[in-house]
């Protein structure tokens, strides 16, 4: 009997949680500015991309959520070097598709609007890009920026992010930072991890 009315509690407690999480699915998009760091590298210039994908919000009090999807996200870096004596451009375009997982909290500034503060771990996996340099009218174009070679990327990366946005009823924005805690580099002694900051609107379906 006992055992029976745990056991009743339990399920009681289950559907209790279950009622009242919501659930929902958003489709997300914008613009991701970008760059490399490590130790080697000083070059502060800004690489633009977009990133677009689903999320999902499971808000299980009225004021917290843990939010996840699926983006597939564009990083990299550009930077200009002396070639002989000529400048050169580089730029790396490094395709990658993103998994995070984030808790947030809502702060409701008025009916239907919520400010959202979140932060958290992602992974992501390097699905593709290229490198390109190019030199006055001479371009070289490098469309295997992953692999086993000295020159290409380890594919896994993960890291942290956290970030900002707002609810307007079914609308979001969002502004966030991500920085990566997995050194990319296959050279020897090197140090390579992503860094981007974006900027995304999002449309909730339910």
């Amino acid at each position: 009997m006992k055992k029976l009315t745990v056991s009743l509690l339990a399920l009681m407690l289950i559907a209790t949680i279950t009622v009242k999480a919501q659930v929902s699915l958003s489709a997300k998009g914008g613009l991701n500015m970008s760059n490399l760091y490590g130790d080697e590298l000083t070059d502060e210039n800004v690489k633009f991309g977009f990133n677009l994908g689903l999320a999902l919000d499971y808000e299980f009090q009225p004021a917290m959520a843990v939010q996840t999807g699926l983006f597939f996200t564009t990083k990299g870096s550009k930077v200009t070097r002396e070639i002989g004596d000529l400048n050169g451009d580089f730029t790396q375009t490094l395709n990658y598709l993103q998994l995070p997982v984030h808790f947030a909290y809502k702060y409701e500034v008025m009916p239907a609007t919520r400010l959202v503060f979140h932060a958290g771990p992602y992974i992501a996996y390097g699905v593709g890009g290229k490198s390109e340099v190019t030199s006055g009218s001479v371009s070289i174009t490098n469309d295997n920026v992953f692999g086993d070679e000295n020159y290409q990327y380890k594919p896994f990366d993960a890291g942290l992010g956290l970030g900002v946005g707002a609810e307007f009823g079914q609308f979001l924005l969002d502004l966030g930072w991500d920085m990566g805690l997995v050194n990319i580099s296959r050279i020897d002694d090197g140090n390579i991890k992503n860094q981007n900051a974006y900027l995304s609107i999002g449309y909730r379906f339910n």
